[in-house]
């Protein structure tokens, strides 16, 4: 993996065995669902509703590759987001020349006979996503060197996840999407849970994922400050002061490990607006972010002027 030398921060205080190739119609009205598994998906407890990972893909139509991004709704991993943290960002997204998957991993609130998946299904199926991309990546004219991943809420907690416990893949995997690595190459981060275990921690996403006596050390791995390395991707955060849902000592907390291992970093926080804004049209100040995060993609290369 490179490491990056580089260092920017800016703190804004405004208080199966072959690959799943799939033809895909370029700039589809909808988007086009497809199983993260060809088979039943890693400690999958049945083919019920919530039991098997799925993708929502809408592709991009352009000559050259494009980038691409991984969405991961919020939702306290008890449910999905799908609309405002998932459909919208897409078709957001789609509008600056991404191709974007909405991946809908399991959680708490589904499948498994009504139990429900915790850890480490999520970070599994999310990793999984990553992998799928990439491993598509010639098929959907992608830049296989430009996917990323974007996460709100608790679904910014897995996206931190995935971008804290990656790996390079399984050279000697059977599956070759398997012998791909799940490292995004960047990181967006919306309102995040980060911490576990923590007074600004939400703790009805740390119960969904973990249950309700975690393992202190599965606990402090998952607090995912605590494993930001140089290797981990650089990361565009926002959060809003006014969050009740998840303080911002969440991303003030990963901006400043993310300072400390040098990591290219950016992280604006306004003053005003309500936790789940999504796109944030009806939020002052906080609407910005989405025009924001762009200028920095295309600060850092990974879309075009």
């Amino acid at each position: 993996m490179k490491r990056s030398s580089t260092f920017q921060a800016v703190v804004l205080l405004a208080f199966s065995l072959t690959p799943t190739i799939f033809t895909v119609p370029s700039l589809a009205a909808e988007p086009v669902e497809m199983t993260l598994w060809q088979t039943d998906a890693p400690l999958s407890a049945g083919q019920e509703e919530g039991d098997q990972p799925r993708l929502h893909l809408y592709r991009v139509d352009s000559e050259q590759p494009t980038p691409a991004i991984v969405i991961l709704p919020g939702g306290g991993y008890g449910n999905l987001a799908s609309d405002h943290e998932g459909s919208q960002i897409a078709k957001f997204f789609n509008d600056q020349g991404v191709t974007a998957a909405v991946c809908f991993y399991r959680h708490r609130g589904k499948g498994n006979a009504g139990k429900g998946y915790g850890h480490p299904v999520p970070m599994l199926d999310a990793q999984r996503a990553v992998r799928f991309v990439r491993t598509n990546a010639k098929e959907w004219n992608i830049d296989p060197g430009k996917v990323g991943i974007i996460g709100f809420s608790a679904g910014g907690h897995l996206a931190s996840t995935v971008s804290t416990h990656f790996d390079a893949g399984d050279a000697a995997a059977k599956d070759p999407i398997d012998r791909v690595s799940s490292r995004p190459d960047f990181a967006i981060l919306g309102y995040p849970v980060i911490s576990l275990g923590e007074p600004h921690t939400h703790k009805g996403s740390q119960r969904n994922l973990l249950g309700e006596n975690p393992d202190p050390e599965l606990l402090r791995s998952l607090s995912n400050e605590k494993a930001v390395t140089a290797e981990t991707p650089p990361t565009f955060l926002f959060h809003t002061a006014e969050d009740k849902g998840v303080p911002a000592e969440n991303s003030l907390v990963y901006i400043s490990a993310l300072v400390r291992a040098g990591v290219p970093a950016e992280l604006h926080l306004f003053e005003t607006g309500r936790h789940g804004i999504g796109l944030g049209a009806d939020q002052p100040g906080a609407k910005k972010w989405p025009d924001l995060c762009v200028t920095w993609l295309r600060n850092r290369g990974v879309i075009s002027p």
